[in-house]
């Protein structure tokens, strides 16, 4: 009762990224409100999931394993997590702003008419005071995420109904284990208490996955473009030293909505968060939006003709210049030093 849940999608035995850091964030926010952290899975060949998922401070694991629910189908996800919601009803409810994750939290909270802030960047408990009603509400969930296309950061909360329910981006909460040994509870739900055999209409005839070509969250080196480089042409630069560095290239919503780079590769609040070894923003002016996906890295360096951009404040290192002169000499040098 009153505690906080995590979906945590699984995919062929492993257990997602966003899953992870949503239980380290979970863990956090049920040490502040003094509640257990219990975690949700439903897939099939499931043994010895809980190795992924206790060490990240579950106190409780339901399991769902039955042939039937992988892969993912809308109807027995939601009939599971409805059921199990009604039964304990728990305060907080997050699951990842992925495709199952935005496919599913909506339906689940329409069922439980409990609202749902979808695609947070940070989430945060604190309390409320509505004078107009002259009422105090403690220890709320506030979901925080960008609104109006990136330009304002907006608190939301839900006082008066629960689950308190969020999805979340990817990237932006820290992964982290609490203890490889957690002395968690594991709990087999008997799926046909949760799921009806109608709910298993849609049969999945054929199925084909592709696989990202693009992993930027996963690079420890990243060359990163804004609208200052200039043309989609001056992007091959940022391609060729990502090629001599063994990095990946991003790009800031500025030079995405340019058409310099694809949507895939843009970093920030709209975008993705990435926390390399090393950040070289080239022709990036560095507003918020762009910084919130991207500060946390280890070391910046700032490549820009503007030496009172923002983006420099944040740099652990500044070259002022252009980058079509820049880059080569960046590359020139790095070679000659490698060999």
């Amino acid at each position: 009762m009153n505690n906080i849940f995590v979906y945590c999608e699984v995919e062929e035995g492993i257990v997602s990224e966003v899953s992870l850091e949503l239980l380290t964030k979970g863990r956090s926010l049920a040490n502040q409100l003094g509640c257990q952290l219990e975690a949700v899975v439903a897939g099939s060949g499931l043994k010895g999931v809980e190795k992924q998922i206790l060490p990240y401070g579950a106190d409780v694991l339901h399991v769902a394993d039955d042939p039937r629910l992988e892969p993912y189908t809308t109807l027995p996800h939601s009939a599971i997590l409805i059921k199990l919601f009604e039964e304990e009803k728990p305060q907080i409810a997050l699951m990842g702003a992925t495709p199952i994750g935005r496919d599913l939290g909506p339906r689940v909270s329409s069922a439980l008419h409990s609202g749902l802030t979808a695609d947070c960047t940070s989430l945060e408990i604190g309390d409320h005071e509505d004078k107009k009603a002259g009422m105090v509400y403690k220890d709320l969930l506030y979901q925080i995420r960008p609104a109006f296309g990136g330009n304002i950061i907006a608190t939301i909360i839900n006082p008066d109904c629960r689950p308190q329910m969020a999805t979340v981006r990817e990237g932006v909460m820290k992964k982290e284990k609490i203890n490889a040994n957690y002395p968690g509870i594991v709990k087999q739900l008997e799926v046909s208490k949760y799921v009806s055999d109608l709910d298993f209409v849609v049969q999945i005839l054929e199925r084909h996955t592709e696989k990202k070509k693009i992993n930027i969250k996963g690079a420890s080196i990243v060359v990163s473009g804004g609208y200052g480089v200039g043309s989609k042409e001056n992007f091959k630069l940022l391609h060729d030293l990502a090629a001599v560095l063994g990095a990946e290239v991003g790009a800031s919503r500025a030079a995405v909505d340019a058409g310099y780079a694809e949507h895939d590769r843009q970093i920030g609040q709209t975008g993705i968060t990435v926390r390399p070894k090393l950040y070289i923003a080239c022709g990036i002016s560095g507003q918020v939006q762009h910084r919130a996906g991207m500060e946390e890295s280890a070391q910046i360096i700032s490549i820009n003709s503007d030496p009172e951009a923002p983006i420099n404040s944040i740099a652990d290192y500044v070259i002022t210049g252009d980058i079509s002169e820049v880059i080569p000499k960046m590359i020139k040098y790095y070679k000659s030093n490698t060999k």
